[in-house]
């Protein structure tokens, strides 16, 4: 394994973006929210990084793969249930789960209390759109037919088992 080619070829420039941890989350969840730390739009394409605050509530996304995209996924706080596609594990601070395309996997909070993780997706597709129906999903904003759930989660390359 080697370094990629390069595509910088200047001097070096002032290009880094800071996020201060008081910056408000950019998605407000049903018992939680979810910041948009660094966007497929924000990094050409190459990663998404979100961090994703759950609440006591149960929370989470059920078993699922990607055909596009892998997914990893690092637990800040908290006690959150992460699937690797054969069996869910007690994820707690410091864990790190890295999910390659086509491999099946999900995670949830069940523990009763609030719990907080970072999902990094590579390469960085337009998960915002995803994440924001969802919320409209949860509160009954959307109420789509069976077909049109699924054909929004294909378009968003969410295949769910």
């Amino acid at each position: 394994m080697s370094y990629p080619d390069p595509t910088y070829f200047g001097n070096g420039d002032a290009l880094a973006r800071y996020r201060p941890a008081t910056t408000p989350p950019d998605l407000p969840l049903p018992g939680g929210s979810a910041s948009y730390l660094a966007t497929g739009a924000t990094t050409d394409g190459r990663f998404g990084l979100y961090r994703w605050d759950m609440g006591q509530e149960p929370a989470g996304a059920q078993p699922h793969f990607h055909r596009t995209i892998s997914e990893s996924f690092f637990v800040v706080s908290g006690t959150v249930q992460l699937f690797n596609g054969s069996t869910w594990l007690e994820g707690r601070p410091g864990d790190f789960l890295h999910v390659p395309e086509g491999g099946l996997h999900g995670f949830r909070n069940e523990s009763g209390e609030p719990a907080s993780l970072l999902i990094l997706f590579a390469p960085g597709a337009p998960r915002e759109a995803y994440f924001e129906a969802l919320v409209e999903l949860a509160e009954g904003r959307w109420t789509p037919s069976h077909d049109e759930l699924r054909e929004f989660m294909e378009k968003h390359d969410n295949i769910y088992v």
